[in-house]
């Protein structure tokens, strides 16, 4: 009986010159499987990318870890050179930190200016190390963001105007300090915002300024290639007057919000597979009204209606089946075409990156192509059930 099956499957998907629009109908829910899977395959390696290339950058700008005091005095030299004692495959860079304005001319900027020791902070801040290779902040010098120094249009060598928020008295009233730092070098970590408000001195120099004691600090950057753990190991050994916290602690709703955005066009993509379902059924309902005679004559003369189920089945199965492999391999064949060549450029001061990013994770494509599958089998089923209740003797009377 598997021979028949197989038989009659081939049989049915043949053109029928008789009835050209089953077949026409056959075609357009394999095309609209086809492209559903291709589209649903670039559009998750493009959220996959994105995410990813959020995660790097966020990463580097944010710190993997970062140690603050809870009061005033409590993150000192002692306490980093406790930790590098206990944790040498770490990295750590002490530093302090101001809110400022920088100023150029009649242009105003918000931000923070960082004092690290820039030999430090390398290690931890890969941006910041290739920065350096353009010279060394050193006494009341400046590295600024690619954004900022564009935007002021500077060069190396132009002074830059900070106005701190600490005060200091002038005259009948406190007036902010102000001090002039030389830029000597840039950044750039792709995203604008860190860019623009973001600037690095000397650590000695940003103590002066502030009045801060050269043993003081107003936190640690902690560099580490598995944080979530480590984080928990640094816990364990920090004092209670210190608090530590992880890079996505501070953008937590960001990426809660990213994943929402992949589950939501996952779930409207896949409508696009769900509307071309709808074909197969009409596709195989047409096929059981068109063949009932020879239906009910396959049923008299011995086939159970388990088999014919299972013709119908399997008919629709190959049709889903044959879609599905089809887009996944138009899919692949997409991200590398958008991958290879540069036909889309993004601007690289919205996004982290100015080519497309795609990176397609094996559990997104499996749940495509299960999701997919199981739309499939779906829509085969209800018309082979009504192929198997197909009224033997009233079809053959009426024959």
């Amino acid at each position: 009986m598997l021979n028949i099956v197989s038989f009659l499957v081939k049989r049915f998907l043949r053109f029928d010159k008789e009835q050209p629009f089953i077949f026409l109908s056959a075609l357009l829910a394999f095309s609209g499987i086809a492209l559903g899977v291709m589209v649903l395959i670039i559009a998750m390696a493009l959220m996959n990318g994105f995410d990813n290339e959020f995660k790097k950058k966020l990463t580097v700008m944010n710190y993997p870890l970062t140690i603050q005091p809870k009061f005033f005095g409590t993150c000192d030299s002692a306490l980093v050179e406790q930790l590098r004692e206990k944790f040498p495959e770490l990295s750590f860079s002490p530093y302090v930190t101001s809110a400022v304005l920088s100023r150029s001319g009649d242009q105003m900027e918000g931000g923070y200016l960082f004092g690290v020791d820039f030999v430090q902070e390398a290690k931890v801040n890969r941006i910041v190390a290739e920065g350096l290779s353009a010279g060394v902040p050193q006494k009341f010098e400046v590295m600024v963001g690619q954004t900022l120094k564009e935007q002021f249009m500077l060069e190396s060598g132009d002074k830059l105007t900070y106005i701190f928020t600490q005060m200091e008295p002038g005259g009948l009233a406190l007036t902010p300090k102000i001090k002039r730092f030389e830029v000597v070098s840039t950044f750039n970590s792709g995203l604008s915002a860190y860019d623009k408000g973001f600037s690095y001195t000397s650590l000695e120099s940003l103590q002066r300024i502030l009045g801060i004691p050269e043993n003081l600090y107003d936190g640690i950057h902690v560099h580490s290639p598995n944080p979530e753990a480590d984080i928990i190991r640094l816990s364990a050994v920090l004092p209670d007057t210190v608090s530590i916290r992880g890079w996505w602690e501070d953008n937590g709703n960001f990426f809660a919000a990213l994943e929402m955005e992949k589950m939501a066009l996952f779930i409207v993509l896949m409508l696009i597979i769900l509307i071309a379902a709808i074909n197969i059924i009409s596709s195989l309902l047409m096929t059981v009204m068109n063949r009932r005679s020879e239906i009910a004559l396959l049923i008299s003369l011995g086939a159970s209606k388990a088999e014919v189920k299972k013709i119908f089945l399997i008919l629709g199965i190959v049709i889903g089946v044959l879609g599905i492999t089809t887009g996944a391999i138009l899919g692949f064949l997409g991200m590398w075409i958008l991958g290879t060549f540069e036909i889309i450029s993004l601007p690289a001061d919205v996004y982290p990156t100015s080519t497309l990013p795609l990176d397609l994770s094996v559990i997104d494509f499996f749940s495509i192509i299960i999701g997919a599958f199981v739309i499939v089998l779906l829509s085969a089923w209800y018309p082979a059930k009504k192929a198997s209740e197909v009224d033997v003797l009233t079809v053959l009377r009426n024959e």
